[in-house]
């Protein structure tokens, strides 16, 4: 039995998935498989799988009609040996230590049931602004109080820089297809389940940013599914017997997210703003309140919860300021979602 299973779903990838395999022939682990699963390609992927194949003993090719990311991945899932699973895209690249140190790090730490690392897009040139902010706010959440706490802000993982425990997986029932981000789904159903998150605190994986990429192309990775996952597993989680939700922010990404939760049946009170333009109105026949105004509103309540649904860059930290001097504590009282 191999100590690691690395799962690569690959669809027309012959132009990137060499230098792929070569960064995982160069692994300072050598004890692992690769199960790679041609999801029905169209170009050169499946020749060049079958050479590598030829190759290397420890490489297994699974050939299957086009169906998609979350089918290419429980069937990789299903023939895996490991206790461990790498995820790996075939167009990124591990570096030679990756499945060491996070081997290792799973190894020591029985507890964590998903070990991601730090990661850098590539090509230089071609990574855009956006991504990078990405990148930056993915490579500041480490440990498990830091990923839970931002876990419905963003998905908090680069879905090809983990590996987990293929058991924890298991029983959350591996991958799932809801209309909304397979990899984001898969950490909030295990978040709910109380599992435990960490990342090696190291650059183990490039992350290739370009345009045909799953999260620019697939409609299930548009904001408003991302925030149909969110509402459902805060339903779900920190929502469960509360009598009232404060949504912080009346704006566009207030208003969407506040649409989602009621259609779950959210009990959604009051909105909180600082626009005094906005103050003193309403928004979908909710008051909206000042932040002064949320001590009195908290006393109202048994049970209440503040989400902080607001996009702007640099509200997060000023929202978390003012709710810190409340008392209020995140992860309990309130939680960022955006």
């Amino acid at each position: 039995m191999p100590v690691v299973s690395v799962v690569m779903p690959c669809y027309n990838s012959a132009d990137t998935i060499e230098e792929t395999l070569k960064s995982l022939t160069r692994q300072t682990l050598t004890d692992f498989e690769l199960i790679a699963v041609d999801d029905g390609s169209s170009d050169l992927t499946r020749k060049i799988l079958e050479a590598w194949a030829r190759r290397d003993c420890r490489f297994e090719v699974i050939h299957q009609s086009h169906q998609g990311i979350i089918p290419a991945l429980n069937a990789g899932l299903a023939v895996c040996q490991a206790p461990y699973i790498a995820r790996m895209d075939a167009d990124d690249r591990s570096l030679p230590q990756r499945l060491e140190r996070q081997v290792d790090y799973l190894e020591r730490q029985p507890r964590v049931s998903v070990a991601g690392c730090l990661v850098a897009g590539f090509p230089e040139d071609g990574v855009r602004e956006g991504f990078c902010i990405y990148l930056e706010w993915l490579n500041s959440l480490v440990t498990d109080d830091e990923i839970r706490r931002e876990i419905f802000v963003e998905s908090p993982f680069a879905h090809p820089s983990v590996v987990f425990r293929r058991e924890a997986v298991n029983e959350v029932g591996g991958y799932q297809e809801h209309g909304w981000p397979e990899d984001y789904d898969l950490w909030l159903r295990l978040y709910t389940a109380g599992a435990r998150f960490a990342k090696v605190p190291e650059v183990l994986l490039e992350w290739r940013e370009h345009p045909d990429r799953l999260t620019r192309t697939d409609k299930r990775y548009s904001l408003e599914n991302f925030l149909r996952a969110k509402a459902h597993y805060l339903a779900l989680g920190p929502l469960q017997r509360r009598d009232a939700v404060l949504v912080w922010g009346a704006g566009m990404m207030g208003r969407r997210l506040s649409k989602q939760l009621i259609r779950r049946g959210a009990p959604v009170a009051a909105f909180i703003d600082v626009d005094p333009k906005k103050i003193g109105k309403t928004r979908r026949s909710f008051p909206i309140i000042a932040p002064d105004d949320l001590p009195d509103w908290w006393k109202r309540y048994a049970n209440p919860v503040v989400l902080a649904a607001v996009g702007a860059r640099g509200a997060r930290r000023l929202i978390r300021q003012q709710l810190n001097r409340l008392g209020l504590k995140e992860g309990y009282d309130w939680w960022a979602a955006a």
